[in-house]
This record gives structure tokens, sequence and C-alpha cells, in this order.
């Protein structure tokens, strides 16, 4: 599972010119699913970004969590962060999970995510999205579920 985590002042998700799904203060999350990957790729993501440092404390440094600071969580399935761009000029999706194993997994991440009694609001799987984003910082994090040591 590959993650770009975004810290934002607010989010949004569009569908067909309707919102689906909005945030304040918190994290955006955009989420690829790959072929080999497990509800335990699921667990280690949603465990490490709720609880990932990056918010900052009365000093000015990034001592705080999503939990800390009580914010909220938005998930957007993309498929793309699993293109491989190696060779020629036009992505190659092999290794992104097939759709009925990625949306599964997709809510699993979802349901992982809700345990942690936070706010958490999605865009829809498989659907055209316009996301908005409001980084904040900017602060822009990678993570891939394959490099966990």
């Amino acid at each position: 599972m590959r993650a770009v985590i975004q810290r934002v002042s607010r989010g949004r998700v569009s569908v067909q010119n309707e919102t689906v799904g909005e945030i304040g203060t918190g994290l955006v999350v955009l989420l690829g699913i790959g072929n080999s990957d497990t509800e335990q790729d699921a667990d280690y993501l949603v465990d490490k970004i709720v609880n990932l440092r990056i918010f900052e404390d009365d000093s000015g440094k990034l001592n705080k969590s999503l939990l800390d600071i009580k914010g909220e969580l938005m998930v957007v399935s993309q498929f793309t962060l699993y293109g491989d761009c190696r060779k020629g000029r036009r992505p190659s999706f092999t290794q992104a999970a097939l759709p009925d194993k990625a949306e599964e997994l997709y809510g699993l991440f979802i349901k992982k995510a809700l345990q942690h009694r936070i706010r958490v609001e999605t865009g829809q799987f498989q659907k055209e999205m316009l996301v908005e984003i409001f980084n904040d910082g900017p602060v822009t994090i990678l993570l891939d579920s394959e490099r966990k040591f």
C-alpha cells in the first residue's frame, strides 16, 4: 500500500460537481493499493498515519499527531500511485490491485481508521473526482507499506 499524506487546513472531494467528502484541519490521504497488499498493510499504514507527529506543538515543533489534535482524515483511493514510468512515456499500472481487491482493502483501511474514533471522510471508489487540498505548511509525507523497515 502506498500513501501520499498531506497535512491540510481543509480538504474536499467532489464527484460530478457534488461534494462527497469534506474535512477541516487534518490529513488528506491519497491511497494506492497494490497486488500483494493484505490486511496487515492496512493495519501498518493506518497506525502510522494517525500517529505521525506532523502537527506543531506550542513550541512550533512537529510533535503532535492527528490523534493528539483531534484532527480529521480524508481518504481518497488513487490507483495511479502504482504507475510505473520507468519504460516508455505512458505509465504501466500492472502493480496496482484489481478493482475488487482494491475496493475491499480500501474499505478495510477506512474501517480501521474509524476505530481510532476520528472523523473520516472519503472519496468514491472508481469515480472521477476533484480533490481540493489546502496543504498546510506545506507538509507532504510518502509512505509505502513494503518499506516498513
